[in-house]
């Protein structure tokens, strides 16, 4: 399976793809565990292209791309280790792309000297990240743009 799939930096000219793929998957997958309004809501955060343009120029920033080098997930993480994002496009889901996708985040951090993974994890994530042993420090709720939504401020303590 993970020979069907490569990850690669980001690049600007991925930010319309980007949008696309994070929408699309809020919209379609998030809504299992959140209301229309707010998996609406949550997916107009991605309308401004420059945020994730300003993304990939100033975190670790990489991409899942399959054979015919769609783009089927994405992370990144900041210099401080703050997992900003982690998402894999609808019709991609259970290939194991976010775990290649965080084995390589974590791998990024541990070279680069970070020693502490923090994220804001949502009630869809929550239990992937929990099977890769990050723990829940709050939940809480927290401005999508206009509607709070519920997460998790969930860390991982890397050795």
């Amino acid at each position: 399976m993970k020979a069907d799939f490569i990850i690669r930096a980001a690049q600007q000219s991925d930010t319309a793809e980007l949008r696309d793929l994070f929408q699309n998957t809020v919209l379609m997958i998030n809504s299992r565990d959140y209301s229309q309004a707010e998996v609406e809501d949550w997916a107009s955060c991605g309308d401004d292209l420059s945020k994730i343009g300003d993304m990939i120029k100033t975190h670790y920033f990489i991409v899942a791309v399959n054979r015919q080098l769609e783009i089927v997930g994405f992370s990144s993480i900041t210099p401080q280790g703050y997992l900003h994002s982690m998402f894999v496009h609808k019709d991609f889901q259970s290939k194991g792309i976010a775990t290649m996708l965080l084995e390589e985040i974590e791998r990024h951090a541990i070279t680069t000297g970070i020693t502490r993974i923090t994220s804001e994890v949502s009630l869809t994530a929550r239990p992937f990240f929990e099977k890769r042993g990050y723990i829940v420090e709050e939940e809480q709720k927290r401005k999508a743009n206009q509607l709070s939504l519920i997460n998790f401020w969930m860390a991982k303590e890397l050795s």
